[in-house]
């Protein structure tokens, strides 16, 4: 991933409903939860939900997978994983460079 794929992951993560998702779905494991559960628990009417479930689709946060009728939200670990470690990445370099 490059700068500009962070910064969109960042700009989705940064709405709050988005993040109270993607939250929730983190604590669900990697079985993720039915849509409908996740409407359920957090009170978001359903269009309204699809939208904001769409953007974190659209940078790789969540993935979607049918089971018969029901609509899984699986999160994506390893997207989370590589936001964290490029965030990580150059933590305090500048202190060894300072002497």
């Amino acid at each position: 991933m490059d700068l500009e794929d962070y910064a969109k992951i960042l700009k989705e993560l940064g709405h709050p409903s988005r993040l109270m998702i993607y939250k929730r779905l983190v604590k669900s494991g990697h079985s993720g939860l039915p849509v409908g559960a996740l409407q359920k628990e957090l009170g978001i009417p359903g269009s309204t939900l699809s939208h904001h479930i769409s953007a974190l689709v659209s940078v790789g946060l969540v993935k979607q997978r049918r089971e018969s009728r029901t609509l899984y939200c699986v999160p994506q670990y390893a997207t989370f994983d590589a936001l964290v470690c490029f965030l990580r990445d150059e933590c305090c370099t500048d202190e060894n460079t300072a002497e």
